[in-house]
Parts: structure tokens; C-alpha cells; sequence
């Protein structure tokens, strides 16, 4: 399998970027999983409960082990919690568990998460992709030779070469069918597509542009997988923007733009309209109003808010800040022209992603592409991006988006108990975001897997992870 780069660390309670995320959770089991519509269901943990707001029991099975033969036990589950809080590893994690006050472990099979105040999003926080249990006593170096639990288990790393892990016999689900997997790494787009048109590599997922797979898919021997996926890319309006702070400004702006035209063109229509910063099949998910091209609307809207034409037609200009990369650098352009047309002139600032991710982390630009890769599954993400207390640093409302309606709701979704009143806020904050317009929506990326024919039972998943591979067949 081909991947863009290595992991960066492959203990689950460190690595945060995909290629990690996604290789350690084929090695690691979490206690809970996702399901089809980001529900949870049972995966080291067989059950919970919460017998009070600050308090989750969750009941472990009996029949799991590490890939070395120990019994995975409650003792694991609470050192690899309290490994990432205490400092034994330093992770970024940890800010998943500010709520936790402590964990207790009375018996092998039970674990207690006794928290500080009520957080409905803890269990999100131990599903699969967010971390997974290592054995006791692992130390900040156990991502040289991880031990696991999962389907895989770990045979070797070369940094910026590849990845190999082999069926784990001792799994406690059912076994994959393919006994080894060699993650190559390939940090060229090109040189990915030469290798699977060779057929000197079987298969890799969401590593490609749409133009390579379009491609690829013309090959007799390779086959093309695509189904609806959860990263989100959309742009943030910095409300602290004389200009933009105005919501006919932003409405204009979202009623210019002519994302069915630029699915097609950019993705090859390897993409789906977003309204909503949740994925469509998530279980909060609620319709809200479109913001469909409509340039004669964003022209009067733009009248209304009293910036009319001047010379050359143009009423104002914005500067939208990008990294360099080229997709992202060709969506800007198209939206500049289509800006054009309504008379904003957009003022475009490309930068090597390091500086880019700083200014936007510090709110030092007016608009600006970004993406949520996973973060979107989980609706306490409603929080991180909107909250007022989010503003950077303490979360991710980059745009300083804040509202006294909003506020409440968000508060409101993280301590009710009735899920029906957690249902209900978090379809009021998704109606006042479609009003207010922190950021534009703009797509869902499709999960694409491009692979060798002889490779069969591939399902792409939703969030782009590497699931497939244990269900996948292989042919001689």
C-alpha cells in the first residue's frame, strides 16, 4: 500500500496525523468504535453506563490480548489515560481529557472515569482513530517497536521508507485475510500513480488528485472504489473584519460562489455539497438552508450593506491567505474569478504551510481555506469551532466567531444527559450557523481507493482510514 509520507509516531497516544492515525488503529483496539452514522458501539469495551453526569463505568471483555501475550485489563486502560495527563508521554491528546479528574480500575474487567464536570464527548474521545490501549508500563520510546492488541501487529519501520505489519493470530475478532501489509512511502503524486500503473503496488486511499484517478481508472487491471467521505473543506471569515463582521457580506460572498462548478472541475465530482460542518450520515446531522449559487442575490445583498460599484466595477477588496498547495491554490483562483464577477476583488497570498498555519491559528488574515479531517465526526467539534472560549489559543474558533444565542446551546449540548436535548441543541446550532455564516461550507471530499484487481472486498470508509485491509481478499 502506497502512502504520501511516514507516520509520525506510531504509539497511539502521540500520533495525530493520518498516516499514524490510520496504521495504529489496524494495531491498537480502542474501547469503543464508530459506526456507520458515528454512533458508538462496543469494541475492548463491551458496555457503559453513566450512574450520574460525572461518572462513565465502562466493562471490558476477557478475551483480548497484547500481540506479547498479556491480557489486556483495566490496569492498561487506565495507565494509557493517565500516561498521556502525568507526563509520561507528551502528547497533544491530552486536551481530550481536561474534564477527567481521575480514573479507578477495581477489578481487571472494569474501568471508572470520574470527571470534573459532565462531558457527554468522553466516549468520543476513546472510539477508534482518537487512541488506543497500550500495555502498562509503555514509555515515551514504545513507538520503536509498538505492542498492540488490534487485527496487526507490528513488524517494522524504516523512517521515510515504509511501514510492515502482519495478521495477529491472537486477535479476538475475526482474522484479516491478508497475512502482510508494507506500507511504502511515496511522497510524490506521480511517482504513486506510475507504481500502481506498473503493478508494483496494490493499492492506496485518498493519496491521489482526481486528474491521476481518472486516469487510473482507465487501466484494465486496477479498479476504482469511491464513496461519500467526511472531510470537510470550507473557508473561515475572520469576524473581526470591518467588512466582513457584516453577514450580508458573508452571505454574498457564500452566494457567489459556484461550488457544483468547482466539484466538477477540481474533483473530477469526487465530492458532495456541504451545508452543515457535520458529515450527512452523522446521527446529529439536520437539514439547514442552502446557500446556492445566486450571484443576482449576492449583488443586491451587497447594495443593501451600502458597497456599491466603483471604479471598474469593484466595491471592495479582500485578501484570502492559502498554503501552497496546489489544490487549494487552484480553488482560490476560481473563487477570485467568480468574486469577480460580483464585484469583490479578492486579493490572493499564497504561503509555505508552516506560515500559513500560524497566521491562521493567530487570526491574521481576513478569509482563508481550511479543512476538518476527522474533527467533524465528533459534535463536541461544534464547541471547539464556534464556542466564544474557543478563541486560539484555548480551541479552534479561528475567525472569532462568537454569539450570545450560540454560546448557551453549545453549553447546553455538553452537560444534558437527554440525548433528545442534546439532539435538539445541536440541530439549533447547526439552523444559527447557516444563518450567521462563521465560515462557507464548500465540500465533503469522497473517500477514494484506487487498487490491483487482484485485491478484492474493498469498502472505502467514510473518514478515510485504513479499515478495508481487514476485510480485504488478495489473489495469488
Amino acid at each position: 500500500m502506497l502512502i504520501e509520507s511516514s507516520p509520525a509516531s506510531l504509539d497511539p497516544r502521540i500520533g495525530t496525523d493520518g498516516q499514524a492515525e490510520h496504521i495504529d488503529s489496524l494495531m491498537f483496539d480502542p474501547l469503543v468504535r464508530r459506526d456507520e452514522h458515528f454512533g458508538l458501539q462496543p469494541a475492548l469495551a463491551t458496555r457503559w453506563e453513566t450512574p450520574d453526569p460525572v461518572t462513565w463505568v465502562f466493562h471490558l471483555r476477557t478475551d483480548a490480548r497484547f500481540h506479547d501475550g498479556r491480557p489486556l485489563t483495566s490496569r492498561d486502560v487506565k495507565y494509557t489515560i493517565d500516561s498521556i495527563l502525568n507526563g509520561t508521554v507528551i502528547s497533544v491528546k491530552a486536551g481530550s481529557f481536561t474534564t477527567l479528574d481521575h480514573i479507578d480500575a477495581p477489578d481487571p474487567a472494569t474501568v471508572v472515569f470520574h470527571l470534573k464536570q459532565p462531558d457527554p464527548s468522553l466516549p468520543f474521545n476513546l472510539c477508534d482513530g482518537a487512541i488506543g490501549i497500550v500495555p502498562y508500563g509503555s514509555g515515551r520510546d514504545f513507538f520503536r517497536d509498538p505492542i498492540g492488541s488490534g487485527p496487526f501487529t507490528f513488524v517494522s519501520q524504516q523512517l521515510d521508507r515504509d511501514v510492515v505489519i502482519a495478521r495477529a493470530p491472537s486477535y479476538w475478532a475475526p482474522l484479516p485475510n491478508i497475512p502482510r501489509v508494507r506500507f511504502a512511502v511515496v511522497p510524490d503524486a506521480t511517482t504513486r500513480a506510475l507504481e500502481l500503473e506498473k503493478g508494483s503496488a496494490d493499492v492506496e486511499s485518498n493519496a491521489l488528485p482526481a486528474d491521476e484517478v481518472n486516469a487510473l481508472a482507465r487501466n484494465p487491471h486496477l479498479a476504482v472504489e469511491d464513496g461519500p467521505g467526511t472531510v470537510l473543506n470550507y473557508i473561515v471569515f475572520n469576524m473581526r473584519d470591518r467588512i466582513l463582521r457584516d453577514v450580508r457580506v458573508r452571505t454574498a460572498i457564500a452566494l457567489a460562489i459556484n461550488r457544483p462548478l468547482l466539484i466538477q472541475a477540481l474533483y473530477r465530482g469526487q465530492a458532495r455539497l456541504a451545508e452543515s460542518l457535520l458529515p450527512p450520515q452523522h446521527w446529529a446531522w439536520v437539514t439547514t438552508p442552502p446557500h446556492n449559487y445566486d450571484p443576482a442575490a449576492a449583488n443586491a445583498l451587497l447594495d443593501q450593506a451600502g458597497y456599491l460599484r466603483g471604479a471598474h466595477g469593484i466595491r471592495f477588496h479582500i485578501g484570502m491567505k492559502t498554503s501552497n498547495d496546489e489544490t487549494v491554490r487552484l480553488t482560490a483562483v476560481a473563487i477570485q474569478e467568480q468574486l469577480a464577477q460580483v464585484g469583490i476583488a479578492l486579493d490572493l497570498r499564497s504561503y509555505e504551510f508552516a506560515t500559513f498555519y500560524a497566521d491562521l491559528t493567530r487570526g491574521v488574515f481576513q478569509l482563508a481555506p481550511s479543512r476538518w479531517i476527522g474533527g467533524n465526526e465528533n459534535p463536541d467539534i461544534f464547541r471547539y469551532a464556534w464556542a466564544t472560549a474557543s478563541f486560539p489559543p484555548h480551541g479552534g474558533n479561528r475567525g472569532f466567531y462568537s454569539s450570545p444565542e450560540m454560546d448557551p446551546l453549545i453549553a447546553d449540548a455538553a452537560s444534558t444527559q437527554d440525548p433528545k436535548q442534546r439532539l435538539a441543541d445541536y440541530a439549533r446550532i447547526q439552523q444559527l450557523a447557516a444563518r450567521d455564516l462563521p465560515d462557507i461550507n464548500l465540500w465533503y471530499l469522497d473517500s477514494v481507493i484506487v487498487h490491483n484487481k487482484r485485491l478484492g472486498n474493498i469498502h472505502p470508509n467514510p473518514s478515510g482510514t485504513f479499515d478495508f485491509l481487514r476485510t480485504a481478499t488478495l489473489q495469488p
